[in-house]
């Protein structure tokens, strides 16, 4: 893009009512607060997801106990058994280690996830308001647009009347006119449907609360700051760790075994003269050692390669992104750039309807011109001043498919 374009941008964006580096959580302030909290939720959720990823390399100490009685053979006998036992992981090749990386990765991959999400629902919800706005405008201009066509059809019914119009045209004006009102109608359902959405999405009052300015983000901070590259560079790493732990899955594995073991046994026999004899046996002991393992798998290339494929298709995807991103940056820019030469053609506009209405007015204290072409000057004089404004929001519309990817304060 052109220097000068640029400086023009860059011009245009300080009149805002910018938002600091560090706003993010006044975007956060337009969705509702149960949607707010379903986010949250969706934050400690991974938090706890990933801490058990993280630790899965830890097996759990296995706990047994066991109670039994029988009297088989007319001899009462109960047998208790207990036991403490751990198989656990000390060495697997590295795939201690590569699976709490991947842990982390994936940790960050559905951190950013829930981030894309969010920041998706609030671009929506700001969307909606400035839509509804625009409609305001929108809404405003087609009044005036009305007032024209009443003012027309006033002429013509003047000019049929004296005869210098035939049926024909005041036919035509009627339609205009017609036409006209019609529009409005369609733009006040419109509005009342964004509106309906808005509610929807937001706990707050529409009429009252203040529209965002956004600041134009040049195309480095836009990288740097992008949730969406952010969260496909989680990925890679996440397949790359992923590659890792596939290969140590196959390679030589150590584990710790011990355990204590405890039972106890206890007999009962009837002797002469119905006394009863009880004994019981009780033993404990411990064991520990090493064992040793190196998995044969048919599959073991295969399942590896997969692995692999997963992560090399990462990396392409997450340059294919950057270019998406890179496209979509000048996209914005070229539309901005093309609201700015409306913004300029109607302040032109402005210009000359803000003289012709000075002449006309001269021109009616003499009596050359009537009160109606003074109306209707006037009119589309208003037409352009609400114009300009509706671009501006165009503009803070083409922003927000920036801003939808962009955290400041992304850690």
């Amino acid at each position: 893009m052109k220097a000068s374009v640029l400086l023009t941008l860059l011009c245009l964006s300080c009149s805002f009512s910018l938002f600091g580096a560090d706003d993010n959580a006044d975007l956060e302030k337009f969705i509702s607060s149960y949607k707010q909290l379903q986010f949250q939720y969706d934050y400690e959720k991974n938090e706890a997801e990933s801490s058990k990823l993280r630790d899965s390399w830890i097996v759990p100490v296995q706990i047994n106990y066991s109670y039994s009685k029988n009297n088989a053979f007319g001899v009462g006998q109960s047998n208790q058994n207990a036991a403490i036992r751990i198989n656990q992981p000390i060495f697997q090749s590295g795939g201690i280690y590569y699976g709490i990386k991947f842990a982390s990765a994936s940790k960050y991959y559905t951190k950013y996830s829930i981030d894309v999400a969010k920041r998706k629902m609030i671009k929506d919800t700001i969307a909606v308001l400035m839509q509804i706005k625009q409609t305001e405008f929108k809404e405003q201009k087609q009044k005036l647009q009305i007032k024209n066509s009443e003012i027309n059809l006033e002429q013509k019914k003047e000019e049929y009347f004296s005869g210098q119009l035939d049926s024909g045209f005041l036919d035509d004006a009627v339609i205009q006119k017609n036409t006209a009102l019609s529009v409005l109608y369609d733009i006040q359902a419109a509005k009342e449907k964004l509106v309906s959405s808005f509610h929807a999405l937001s706990d707050l009052d529409y009429t009252k609360v203040a529209i965002p300015r956004l600041e134009l983000l040049q195309h480095d901070e836009f990288l740097q700051h992008n949730i969406v590259l952010q969260m496909n560079k989680a990925q890679t790493e996440k397949n790359r760790y992923n590659k890792n732990v596939t290969l140590a899955k196959y390679l030589p594995k150590v584990n710790l075994t011990a355990g204590y073991n405890w039972k106890l046994t206890t007999n009962q026999a009837f002797q002469v003269g119905s006394s009863i004899v009880s004994n019981s046996n009780e033993l404990n002991y411990y064991d520990y050692g090493i064992a040793i393992s190196i998995p044969l798998d048919i599959n073991t290339f295969r399942d590896i390669e997969s692995a692999k494929v997963d992560y090399l298709k990462a990396k392409i995807v997450l340059k294919d992104k950057q270019r998406e991103l890179n496209s979509l940056y000048e996209q914005v820019m070229h539309n901005i750039e093309n609201y700015n030469k409306k913004i300029a053609l109607s302040n032109e506009n402005i210009i000359l309807y803000t003289k012709l209405l000075e002449d006309t007015k001269k021109l009616f204290k003499a009596g050359y011109k009537t009160k109606y072409d003074m109306q209707r000057l006037a009119n589309s004089l208003q037409i352009q001043n609400i114009d300009t404004k509706i671009y501006e929001l165009d503009k803070q519309l083409e922003l927000l498919n920036l801003y939808e990817m962009y955290i400041s304060n992304e850690k």
